[in-house]
């Protein structure tokens, strides 16, 4: 073995070094032959629709923190659901950095809403959003509610007002607000998935 003097120095170095070790008492090999906990180990699934586009990813959210009264689970990783039929497991360069948009300072957490003639957001309840757009929507359809045409045809149009629905919902959550728009006589309704 040809061994110049700075490599001979280094090898007995380390020799010296773990030999010491030893001979205090520290030996690696308890310190390897323990296992590791998989990190996803003592978290909860969920799964999930990716939020992004009109493709319908499945996702698969895992989040810890137990389910007591006064704790908050954080998510820790988002992963492609190899289960989901659209996907089969894999994402976009956007669904696998959705664990940043969810974890964004950014990232809008409540309702807010700008009055007329104000200038700042104001931050108001999920109830009190809903039931804004409730009284909103009424008042609208009530004020451009057509029952008959020129002709004296019933045809109950409501097309002051359209709605866009998410790609991201299932087709049962689509069949539904679809029935429901229709149902308060509303024409403009499009959905962004194209399936």
């Amino acid at each position: 073995m040809d061994m110049h003097r700075r490599q001979f120095f280094r090898a007995s170095a380390a020799g010296f070094t773990a030999s010491s070790l030893a001979l205090l008492g520290f030996s690696p090999a308890p310190a390897l032959a323990e296992t590791r906990a998989f990190k996803l180990a003592r978290t909860t699934e969920t799964r999930n629709t990716c939020p992004y586009c009109s493709v319908g990813c499945g996702i698969l959210m895992y989040s810890l923190g137990d389910r007591s009264k006064n704790s908050t689970r954080e998510i820790v990783h988002i992963e492609g659901d190899p289960d989901h039929p659209v996907n089969r497991g894999t994402l976009c360069p956007k669904g696998a950095g959705l664990l940043d948009f969810v974890r964004s300072p950014n990232r809008l957490r409540h309702p807010q809403v700008r009055e007329p003639g104000a200038s700042e957001w104001k931050r108001i309840t999920w109830d009190e959003a809903l039931d804004r757009i409730a009284r909103l929507m009424k008042a609208d359809r009530d004020a451009n509610f057509i029952a008959r045409n020129d002709a004296g045809q019933t045809v109950n149009r409501w097309i002051s007002t359209g709605m866009l629905c998410a790609s991201a919902s299932s087709n049962e959550t689509g069949y539904i607000t679809h029935k429901t728009m229709r149902s308060m006589g509303m024409l403009v309704f499009d959905n962004q998935a194209r399936v």
